[in-house]
């Protein structure tokens, strides 16, 4: 009895002591709160959407009736297959493009592969907007390539304005993202089986489709998927050079923007958001049998010296470059030129923005504003909410929802968050059950915290697969060790998680400035006549004709996430060599 008793008082007294100390209730609280608020900015927001599109304009309900008016309107269904046409084409090509590229990278010993690899990453920093405008300089009518080089050669004519620009601009957006995913693939592929390959004196032809493809099918399908998503979902490019050529996206924008009709803007968000989420779930699947295919005892392939093949590839990698670097460079030529192409005086006349409607300079430092915000706030909460689900053992099944709901907006495009945080945010309560439950989220509609939360969002799950991928290869025992000599959690995330999850998180917080200044899609329809954004001022120049000073903000774009990521690239090699040197000893 006595011994029952002291046990009593001694559990007794640690959970006093937990409870003094904050650890134990502070810890459900803040995960109970992780997940309320992914509730409240994914969930209730997608489904405020998806009720609209099954009510009429007066909130009737009228079930699947927009649905049918949908798909019996051809001027507004033919949109479906079209957007499929021209993700399926973007998809092949990409693909395509992007295993060849990082076969040469990975599997041959050609020269410079770090600056061919740099400068193939380059779309990566511009808005899909920037894409479709060089297009027009390019293969327009008064083009580059369509006047011959201003009459220095024969000039060649392409339809540009429809499926044949689009697909163009889509491959040039995707092309680095297929590419990143098969560079992995191709890299971590097990050196054993050529080795076995070899000792049975097989053909490069056979162990290319015995080996090779089968050891990266994972990862070839995941690009196939993303890459169909990425064109599926875009609405830059599309909006750009579709001329006539309606799809998805550019159909919600006119239905939002031209026509107010926010009803069908609804129904056609939700057609959207369909096959993304079918290729999302897909995906999902793929990724989990991809990493139970890596073996512990892998060992990495030392690509072996080949004149011919070499010599292949470093043709092909330099090609494709030099494409980038000539798609680009036209842009930045003909935001400095004063008349094209009458007049090919070199000067900043289109910088200077006066006049032009989206704001000008006010528009740009607004989004460096904004992608600041994201990249500071989007950081601190998806890196407290990676180590929450990762590192802390209560309340597993809230942990596991707040994982699931951390993964679902990879499947949301940015046109599908911006009018569902219409619906939602604009509202000033809703009727529940007979009661009137006020919406006190409504104050932040139209202002900077709604954009910055629509990139949050929109950019949330592949920020918190980093880091979740950082934390993961912290081992638990810093936690365990720390719980036994009583030190808060807290102190020891702050003291030794963070320090060494360093470049994981400045890579998470690069990676949210650089797509919160390029995108459009998100913020389109949540921005204000008083918050301009740089990216909508070149939607809007686009509209008005002002094609040069359009192009002039989209290269403002790419020069400011070029200099970002170099600006990374140095703080993350010296911060290395201070707070991890000790993984090296």
């Amino acid at each position: 009895m006595a011994e029952t008793a002291l046990n009593s008082a001694a559990n007794q007294k640690l959970t006093l002591r937990q409870i003094f100390h904050g650890e134990l209730w502070l810890k459900r609280l803040i995960i109970l709160l992780m997940c309320i608020w992914l509730l409240v900015v994914v969930v209730a927001p997608i489904f405020q959407l998806l009720s609209k599109s099954l009510a009429d304009e007066d909130g009737n309900f009228v079930g699947l009736a927009n649905f049918v008016y949908y798909f019996q309107t051809p001027s507004l269904s033919h949109s479906l297959p079209n957007s499929i046409y021209v993700s399926l084409m973007t998809m092949v090509i990409s693909v395509s493009l992007g295993f060849l590229f990082a076969y040469g990278l990975t599997r041959t010993t050609i020269k410079g592969k770090g600056l061919l690899k740099g400068i193939a990453m380059m779309p990566l920093f511009a808005p899909t907007l920037a894409n479709g405008i060089a297009l027009i300089y390019l293969f327009g009518r008064k083009g580059l390539i369509t006047r011959g080089f201003f009459g220095t050669f024969p000039g060649i004519e392409f339809p540009l304005y429809g499926p044949f620009g689009i697909i163009f601009a889509e491959v040039v957006y995707t092309f680095p993202q297929a590419m990143l995913i098969l560079f992995i693939a191709l890299s971590i592929t097990d050196a054993r089986l050529y080795e076995a390959s070899d000792s049975l004196s097989a053909s490069k032809i056979k162990t290319f489709f015995t080996v090779t493809l089968p050891g990266i099918k994972y990862g070839l399908i995941s690009a196939l998927f993303i890459c169909f998503v990425l064109a599926f979902t875009d609405f830059g490019a599309p909006k750009v050079v579709g001329g006539n050529y309606n799809i998805l996206a550019t159909d919600i924008y006119k239905q939002v923007i031209g026509q107010q009709n926010f009803t069908m803007g609804a129904v056609v968000s939700v057609v959207l958001l369909i096959p993304t989420v079918i290729a999302f779930i897909v995906d999902r699947i793929v990724q989990r049998k991809q990493v139970a295919m890596i073996a512990a005892r892998s060992v990495p392939l030392v690509p072996k010296a080949n004149r011919i093949i070499d010599s292949l590839f470093q043709v092909f990698c330099i090609l494709i470059v030099l494409l980038i670097i000539g798609f680009y460079s036209t842009a930045v030529f003909a935001s400095l030129v004063k008349v094209w192409p009458y007049k090919l005086e070199l000067g900043f006349w289109h910088y200077n923005f006066t006049g032009m409607g989206g704001g000008g300079y006010a528009a740009f430092f607004n989004s460096i504003r904004m992608s600041l915000l994201s990249a500071v706030i989007g950081t601190a909460l998806i890196f407290g909410s990676a180590y929450l689900i990762e590192k802390v053992r209560e309340m597993k099944l809230m942990r596991q929802i707040g994982y699931f709901l951390s993964i679902i907006p990879l499947a949301l495009p940015g046109l599908v968050i911006g009018l569902a945080y219409i619906f939602f945010f604009n509202a000033r309560g809703w009727e529940i059950f007979g009661f009137y439950v006020p919406n006190v989220l409504n104050p932040i509609y139209g202002t900077m915290a709604i954009l910055v939360l629509s990139n949050i969002v929109h950019f949330y799950t592949v920020s918190f697969l980093t880091a979740t991928t950082a934390l993961k290869q912290m081992d638990i025992e810093f936690e365990h060790v720390s719980e036994s000599m009583g030190i808060p959690f807290y102190k020891t995330f702050t003291r030794v998680t963070v320090p060494v999850c360093l470049p994981a998180i400045l890579e998470i917080g690069m990676y949210f400035f650089v797509n919160s200044m390029a995108t459009v899609s998100a913020v389109i329809f949540l921005y204000s006549a008083d918050i301009p954004l740089a990216s909508v001022a070149v939607a809007n120049m686009d509209d008005a004709g002002d094609i040069a000073p359009a192009c002039a903000m989209s290269v403002l774009i790419i020069a400011t996430n070029i200099t970002v990521r170099l600006l990374y690239s140095l703080v993350t090699r010296k911060l290395k060599r201070r707070t991890q040197a000790w993984i090296s000893k």
